[in-house]
């Protein structure tokens, strides 16, 4: 074996011996999966990334079988998914896991954000893995919009037609790459295929990300509810068995509500909208153009400003922040469980995203335009005003010494930005 320049391992199955000698497959997944070190007081919040990939393959694994079956053009779209949900065997289930799965996916990355935010899991030294999370946000909500398009009902056609326009309003370039996303002068053919392509491959460029932020992790360990860092061993936990298993029972109950969903309630109005149920037709407006409800708080962004151009800047200024929290939060303490001011600001940061939400889910009339406004302003005095001034001004409560002694009931000692009041009396 070291004639040939072959590694030795200890893996006893013959067969994996062999594989993994040549091509150590087996070894990393050993070091990174199962003796991978992680803090050993993780909450139930810490699952939400494994179901986040769980629901991933699920899309994908879907998203094969109905692109089997799905004639991407205006003429043969709507009744290509008609024929899935009828005449193909078990083509309404497959549907239904892709169409619940886009809403729960969702849930699993929005829950997984509030916790990074909560528990400062974006600041040094994993500003990488939060922004290559922040990719990975832009990358399924651009997939997501596509795969919404595909069936060509009346919200496809004229969701299409709202969100592409927007780019109309940037100076210079704006019509050009309106014109380019058509394919054409109008939302069309062209446009159905244009998007049927992309919606296909990003899933797989998103895996790909999936993959730099795990390495990411990985290369800087696990972020805990306390904000602090690892002592050393007796501050963790090998990954498997202890968070495998932890991970499946959160799987489970993920699964199980998924299931509830696909089979007894899948024609939800915020799963499904009703008037995507009829084929698209461009010269029959809806009442009402509303996005899918992961859409809404950016929706009633953009709508909160009356000219198009400060409204698409808004819009995408509320996505490309999130870039710089990193640097924008200047408070030394990780974790709001220590941060009595910035726990309650994070509470209220919550509400303001459900208001935004809930405004627009609504039309933009009387009481809805000034929530819509105060509820953006808000979002913006979070993170440009808040995040540094209160990471400057507030004094955090004492942090544990250790992990392990937080867990089994250890003393605190304060915090850095504590102990300067003290150290100046």
């Amino acid at each position: 074996m070291a004639e040939l320049g072959l590694q030795e391992n200890e893996f006893k199955n013959p067969v994996v011996h062999w594989i993994d000698a040549r091509l150590p497959v087996f070894t990393a997944m050993h070091k990174e999966y199962r003796q991978f070190p992680t803090p050993k007081n993780f909450n139930y919040f810490w699952n939400f990334g494994a179901l986040a990939t769980v629901n991933l393959a699920i899309m994908i694994i879907t998203g094969i079988f109905l692109a089997m079956n799905y004639n991407p053009s205006t003429a043969g779209a709507f009744d290509s998914v008609e024929r899935i949900m009828r005449d193909v065997n078990w083509g309404w289930m497959i549907r239904y896991l892709h169409v619940v799965g886009a809403s729960l996916f969702f849930v699993t990355v929005y829950v997984h954000i509030f916790r990074g935010l909560y528990y400062g899991s974006y600041k040094k030294p994993r500003e990488m893995i939060w922004m290559l999370g922040v990719v990975l946000l832009l990358l399924l909500m651009a997939t997501a919009f596509m795969g919404y398009v595909l069936p060509w009902g009346q919200m496809s056609f004229w969701g299409a037609t709202v969100i592409t326009n927007l780019f109309g309003a940037i100076p210079v370039v704006g019509h050009g790459i309106v014109t380019w996303l058509w394919g054409g002068f109008a939302v069309a053919n062209p446009t159905l295929n244009r998007f049927f392509s992309l919606h296909y491959l990003l899933p797989f460029i998103i895996v790909g990300f999936l993959v730099l932020h795990i390495m990411a992790l990985h290369t800087v360990g696990s972020n805990n509810p306390l904000g602090i860092d690892v002592k050393g061993p007796q501050d963790t936990l090998p990954f498997h068995p202890y968070y495998t298993v932890k991970d499946s029972v959160g799987v489970c109950v993920y699964l199980i509500v998924f299931a509830i969903l696909v089979f007894f309630i899948p024609h939800q109005p915020l799963l499904m909208d009703p008037n995507n149920s009829i084929q698209a037709n461009p010269l029959q407006t809806p009442s009402d153009i509303v996005p899918e409800w992961y859409f809404l708080p950016f929706y009633a962004i953009l709508r909160s400003v009356p000219n198009k151009l400060g409204g698409v800047v808004l819009l995408f200024g509320s996505i490309f922040v999130l870039f710089f929290l990193p640097w924008l939060d200047t408070s030394p303490v990780r974790s709001c469980r220590f941060r009595p001011i910035m726990r309650w600001l994070w509470v209220l940061f919550v509400i303001d995203v459900f208001v935004l939400g809930y405004v627009g889910a609504n039309r933009p009339v009387g009481i809805f335009i000034l929530l819509g406004r105060i509820a953006t302003v808000w979002y913006y005095i979070h993170m440009l005003i808040f995040l540094p001034l209160v990471g400057k001004l507030e004094r955090p409560l004492p942090l544990p010494e250790s992990i392990s002694k937080s867990v089994l009931g250890g003393g605190a000692l304060p915090s850095a930005a504590a102990a300067r009041p003290m150290e100046k009396a």
